[in-house]
């Protein structure tokens, strides 16, 4: 794990259910990018997608966000807890309804294995709510440090139940 106070290229995946969801993503983007350490680089459109897990829940409005920042990864985590937190993030139920969930990605090339962070995130090439936002902010040939590239995961991920929604 880089542990400088160099700038990494960062992507986080965006995600709301509940109360409004566009809004949650759009308050938690504004929220991300005033951070002090953070510089605002590109965000995907917003996309609806069908939940992962309990199916007795609205469907997900989702967004992948690219930044820089000389956070470490695990204060980074706790900044995006802090923003879900105040957006009234209540972790009740595994892959379940949620006002927001943020998510780390890609912390530059880093790969980050301890027990409450893993980076890539885990479930990066099998989610197309994250793949195709992500394809829409970079290019296909991003490696995936310790998966593959990005052009291959879109190959073997469908777009199932996912549409665009807002450019």
């Amino acid at each position: 794990m880089s542990l400088s106070e160099s700038w990494n290229e960062v992507f986080i995946g965006l995600g709301s259910n509940l109360d409004n969801p566009i809004q949650h993503i759009q308050q938690a983007i504004s929220a991300i990018t005033q951070l002090t350490t953070v510089e605002f680089i590109a965000c995907s459109s917003l996309y609806n997608s069908l939940p992962v897990g309990p199916q007795d829940q609205p469907n997900f409005v989702n967004a992948v966000l690219r930044i820089k920042t000389c956070l470490t990864p695990q204060n980074l985590l706790k900044a995006l807890q802090n923003i879900e937190n105040d957006h009234g993030r209540v972790r009740n139920q595994h892959w379940g309804a949620r006002t927001l969930d943020l998510d780390i990605l890609l912390y530059g090339t880093d790969i980050v294995k301890e027990p409450n962070l893993q980076i890539p995130h885990a479930e990066i090439s099998n989610r197309g709510f994250v793949l195709y936002p992500l394809a829409e902010i970079v290019a296909e040939d991003l490696f995936i440090p310790g998966k593959a590239y990005l052009s291959e995961l879109l190959t073997a991920c469908q777009a199932d139940g996912l549409w665009k929604i807002q450019s």
